[in-house]
């Protein structure tokens, strides 16, 4: 009963007595797990689907801010209790559920996963895990404090494409890594088809609950369409993280978990086509440093994202008119060069020769499956929030290299700051909407 333990030790009494169908049913493997989702359509109803296809799992509850949003989920298992509240689904049926499922837009990630941790749930979080750096960081301390099991949403980690990169790099098949290049063919706003705040307000749908939409970011008037909600919302600074934070944590897992990454990022620079106040740039690459590895060639790995239809000029290893996949990572090693398209099989290169498939293919895991096993076994699956905040972070460092274009930061990450930018500093937490402020929320 460690994870009861751990409760005891960093919990309140409501909170271990809220903890504990999750612990009981987790020692029982013939138990079924009983989860709640917060965002239950699009990726949402995605995810829904996949843990559905579990024999051991049992939605008990659904929760959207568009009731309208609940209607898939609602036919794929009726008669479970649809809420419009994530707060309310939690108070009303907290002994009832075990696992909450956070499928909401980024700003909304910490806010919900934090209050289900508080009480013990064990939650898988989509990617990115936060919407700020300092968010992350709290989200990686409640999961360690509480011992729940975690996973965050970049399900292609436990594809067979990814693990066989994964394998061939830590085997050495190209030596020692020497520099990655990253990217995604995204462009940093497409979703919503705005560059600029529209000054129409439109009326609110009587299923949604724009308010609770909005959460812990500063009100703004609802307007129809694609705009914000459900589509647009990844575009604009105050919800979501662009084109990096929509792909980097599907990109960059690979390299991340084959590499063994597990130092603090330094050394941001980034360079875009324009921005404003509003929305992410629509092409935007950055560099930055991580601590080198046992399986990289020096002391710091140099890592190049780029996106929006920018991608790396190096062919090393390669032939030189070869192309390039529209969104992948290229690692560049001491004696060959590996090409991880976005979602197919690696390309091994070396001395200039036509590509090579000489290996075999890694096997294919459930990423759903295995946090649901991990749940009501107790065993942590990897991809827990330690990892996922770390990759999360790098991604939102990068984020704020693109307000400050052309000017290197230099990240401090043992004491969370840029030493050469204060200015830089204000974009690692927001400013939280009155009964909304995270901090209350941790206590």
């Amino acid at each position: 009963m460690a994870n009861r333990r751990q409760m005891i030790k960093g919990g309140t009494a409501a909170t271990i007595l809220a903890a504990a169908p999750a612990i009981i049913r987790g020692q029982n493997l013939n138990s079924r797990l009983q989860i709640a989702s917060i965002g239950s359509d699009g990726k949402g109803f995605s995810d829904i689907r996949e843990f559905s296809s579990h024999d051991k799992q049992k939605y008990v509850a659904f929760c959207d801010v568009d009731l309208n949003r609940t209607l898939n989920a609602t036919k794929l298992h009726p008669d479970t209790p649809v809420y419009q509240d994530f707060r309310e689904m939690l108070a009303k049926m907290g002994d009832k559920i075990d696992a909450v499922q956070v499928s909401t837009p980024d700003h909304m990630h910490a806010y919900c996963t934090i209050s289900a941790m508080k009480m013990g749930k064990h939650v898988y979080c989509q990617k990115p895990l936060t919407h700020n750096v300092w968010e992350a960081r709290e989200v990686a301390k409640m999961a360690k404090s509480t011992g729940v099991i975690t996973r965050l949403g970049n399900q292609i980690h436990s594809h067979k494409f990814y693990r066989t990169a994964v394998q061939l790099i830590q085997s050495g098949r190209i030596g020692k890594v020497v520099k990655v290049n990253s990217w995604c063919s995204a462009t940093g706003h497409f979703r919503s088809g705005y560059i600029s705040r529209p000054p129409q307000t439109d009326p609110i749908p009587e299923t949604l609950d724009w308010d609770k939409w909005i959460g812990v970011a500063h009100p703004r008037p609802f307007v129809d369409g694609r705009c914000y909600a459900p589509w647009g919302w990844r575009d604009w600074q105050e919800f979501g993280s662009g084109a990096v934070g929509d792909f980097g944590c599907h990109i960059l897992d690979p390299v991340f978990t084959a590499l063994d990454i597990t130092g603090t990022s330094t050394e941001y620079l980034a360079d875009h086509t324009g921005m404003n106040d509003e929305v992410w740039p629509a092409q935007t690459d950055y560099k930055f440093k991580v601590p080198g590895t046992k399986y990289t060639a020096n002391k710091q790995l140099a890592i190049h994202w780029f996106n929006g239809g920018r991608q790396p000029g190096e062919r090393t290893h390669m032939p030189p008119l070869e192309g390039l996949p529209s969104s992948g990572s290229q690692f560049i090693g001491e004696t060959g060069t590996l090409i991880l398209p976005h979602v197919a099989e690696p390309m091994l290169y070396f001395d200039g020769k036509p590509m090579s498939k000489e290996y075999e293919l890694a096997d294919d895991q459930n990423h759903y499956h295995g946090w649901i096993d991990g749940c009501l076994s107790g065993k942590q699956p990897s991809d827990g929030f330690d990892y996922g905040s770390r990759l999360t972070e790098v991604i939102l460092l990068g984020n704020i290299a693109t307000r400050y274009r052309g000017q290197q930061l230099d990240w401090d990450g043992e004491n969370m700051k840029f030493t050469n930018n204060e200015d830089a500093n204000r974009w690692l937490t927001r400013d939280y909407r009155e009964g909304w402020e995270l901090k209350k929320l941790i206590g």
